[in-house]
């Protein structure tokens, strides 16, 4: 990995901060000066920034949570409101893969690995989500789930289709992979059926499965390599 690279990814400064320092000679790997930002780090080496030492970049780690209510889905928060980062008893410097709204529950990983949290986020890769929404104005009809099955149009346009399922009169499991803010939510009060209680079951094919709500778990590396090279694949 290049020197400036390596800096911003532990958190010291920006890309281009990063270079700026090392270009003023501000920057040491093992002892000796630096002036480089291409140089090449294995993250082994003793760098340092003005004399104090960068922290060792650590090994990835991914832990899938269920997130209760009222727990926000950052890092941290200005207001001291809790977060799903502080629900796991880890080390790391841990950031979430995607958000959940403040009062949605359910699945969501936290992770210090960024190649495997752009997997998962982006919209190029399509990563399917599954929810399960209880709903008002039941029962649910065919009308409802086909439109819903057909893709709806929202203000910030129409949706690919959605794999949806009812479980009951009020409630239904959706799978999408858009990721587009309080996008279940919307797509449901856009048939009628605004949404009550919304949780999240499932990312690609890893489930909620037994995880009590507000604990955590770490995924195996087995589950992790799943997830980086198809998301979708992974069984539960």
């Amino acid at each position: 990995m290049r020197l400036a690279k390596y800096l911003s990814s532990r958190g010291v400064a920006s890309r281009r901060a990063a270079e700026r320092l090392i270009q003023a000679g501000r920057v040491s790997i093992d002892g000796a000066t630096v002036t480089d930002p291409a140089h090449s780090v294995s993250g082994g080496e003793e760098i340092a920034v003005d004399r104090a030492l960068v922290p060792p970049q650590q090994p990835p780690v991914v832990y899938a949570v269920n997130k209760p209510a009222g727990v926000i889905s950052t890092a941290s928060d200005p207001q001291g409101r809790p977060t799903v980062v502080d629900l796991v008893d880890s080390p790391a410097r841990l950031y979430p893969v995607g958000r959940l709204d403040i009062d949605t529950t359910g699945l969501i990983l936290v992770t210090n690995d960024g190649p495997l949290a752009h997997r998962l986020t982006h919209p190029s890769f399509e990563v399917p989500k599954t929810y399960r929404a209880t709903v008002a104005r039941a029962p649910v009809h065919e009308a409802a789930v086909g439109a819903l099955r057909a893709g709806v149009q929202l203000d910030d346009g129409r949706t690919a289709p959605a794999q949806v399922r009812r479980l009951g009169p009020a409630s239904l499991e959706l799978t999408i992979h858009e990721g587009r803010k309080r996008q279940v939510k919307r797509m449901c009060e856009a048939v009628g059926h605004p949404v009550r209680r919304l949780e999240r079951v499932a990312i690609g094919g890893l489930s909620l499965g037994r995880l009590k709500p507000g604990t955590f778990r770490r995924l195996s590396d087995d589950e992790v390599a799943a997830l980086l090279e198809d998301p979708s694949g992974l069984q539960q």
